[in-house]
């Protein structure tokens, strides 16, 4: 099956990622458990939207919890799609729009949360300046994008859908 390629592929980035990050700057980890967003390396990440960009801040998102940095222009699109773990998003700055399935749409600003359960099928738009957020994992993160009949499709088809261009590679 196509998607389940896009998945691994997904997965392996993933993991490709976490190694980078975890291995830049030991001696700073050693000696601090935080870091301030100037110091963040961010990339965008195969899978998903070209306009976002991401960095892990802890845990690990191949293999279970992790909490994630991310980036979005204006008006970007992270289409349709459902994950198996909750997650828990914190906008820092920027308008966005979260859309789930079967509930009122969500416009959340700096300060703004939103809990997204496991499997619930949502969507996300960055509406005003850079929409800059804190994602936290509770499992291993992944990614299942939707049509409109809820069929699970490719990141190519899912990003068309909504004139967004899935990246290919980290950079």
């Amino acid at each position: 099956m196509r998607s389940t390629g896009y998945i691994s592929l997904f997965m392996f980035s993933l993991l490709f990622l976490v190694l980078s990050v975890s291995t830049q700057g030991k001696e700073k980890a050693a000696s601090s458990i935080g870091r301030n967003m100037e110091e963040l390396k961010l990339t965008t990440f195969p899978g998903l939207p070209e306009c976002m960009t991401l960095a892990v801040e802890s845990g690990d998102p191949a293999t279970g919890p992790a909490i994630l940095y991310v980036n979005t222009t204006e008006g970007c699109i992270i289409p349709w799609h459902w994950h198996t773990a909750n997650e828990n998003l914190m906008i820092v700055s920027g308008v966005a729009k979260v859309e789930m399935k079967n509930v009122k749409p969500l416009t959340l600003k700096s300060g703004g949360f939103v809990m997204l359960p496991s499997k619930h099928v949502h969507q996300f738009k960055c509406m005003e300046d850079t929409c800059k957020f804190f994602l936290y994992t509770d499992a291993p993160f992944d990614i299942h994008y939707v049509n409109k009949k809820g069929k699970e499709i490719t990141p190519e088809n899912a990003m068309k859908a909504v004139k967004e261009t899935a990246a290919t590679e980290m950079k």
